[in-house]
């Protein structure tokens, strides 16, 4: 087995050294990872400038670029497409609800799926010291049974595990949050107002959510699609008049 591992805190980020740890005993790891940190990265592909790739050791490459573009290079150059796994994370900090479509950790894992490859993210609560330890011990786990039986077509794994004292695991569902005062404001060396994003997040626990079984001390292993179609919604959408624009005449 070859299995890709990748994150968006970095190369040298010990999350993702534990990572590495865990699964090695599955298969072949081939890391490529972000050579500092891109959090909040998203699903960004830089195609403005060109990238570089560093060999830091046997297996082990640095890119100067997101962790999208981390999974795109892996699997299109730097390791080929014989890849059966790609594993983003350890994330140091979770990714539940909304924050999955900031995350560049998430954003690796689906890059791993939209390239045909069985993918997963996983992260974990922030803590200090931080504790990686049961997050890779569930990562292997996770690994195997994703070896073993695969994944439905254009899905791939958000998994959550919690600092505290593990109860259990669930499957959940995408859970909700809102930011509030999400925008703070100060003043620049020249004088200039500045904007920082942030705000304090307000959790909507509905029971099935990533968020509620994270909060009740619960591992959260939440399957999410590549297709965002909302086919609810199209029902309602074809009730309206779209014409399309009038034809341009042409000129003689």
């Amino acid at each position: 087995m070859r299995i890709l591992v990748t994150n968006d805190d970095g190369v040298e980020a010990p999350g993702l050294r534990a990572l590495v740890r865990a699964l090695r005993d599955i298969g072949e790891i081939v890391v490529v990872a972000p050579e500092s940190e891109m959090s909040a990265s998203a699903h960004s592909l830089t195609l403005t400038r060109p990238l570089k790739v560093k060999r830091r050791s046997r297996g082990v490459y640095s890119v100067d670029g997101t962790p999208t573009d981390c999974v795109y290079l892996a699997l299109f150059e730097i390791v080929g497409r014989d890849v059966d796994l790609v594993v983003s994370g350890i994330n140091r900090g979770w990714n539940l609800g909304d924050d999955i479509t900031y995350s560049g950790t998430v954003a690796a894992a689906l890059e791993g799926t939209l390239l045909g490859c069985p993918s997963f993210a996983i992260s974990t609560e922030k803590a200090r010291p931080m504790p990686y330890a049961p997050s890779a011990a569930f990562a292997r786990t996770v690994a195997r049974e994703v070896l073993r039986h695969g994944l439905p077509a254009d899905t791939y794994l958000n998994v959550n595990v919690p600092a505290g004292p593990i109860k259990g695991v669930r499957l959940a569902r995408q859970g909700k949050r809102t930011y509030h005062d999400g925008v703070a404001t100060e003043k620049g060396s020249g004088g200039e107002v500045l904007y920082r994003i942030g705000g304090y997040p307000e959790w909507h626990e509905q029971p099935g959510s990533d968020i509620a079984a994270f909060r009740s001390g619960h591992i959260t292993v939440t399957p999410l699609k590549v297709d965002m179609t909302n086919r609810a919604a199209m029902k309602v959408v074809s009730g309206w008049k779209l014409p399309p624009p009038p034809a341009r005449k042409r000129r003689r």
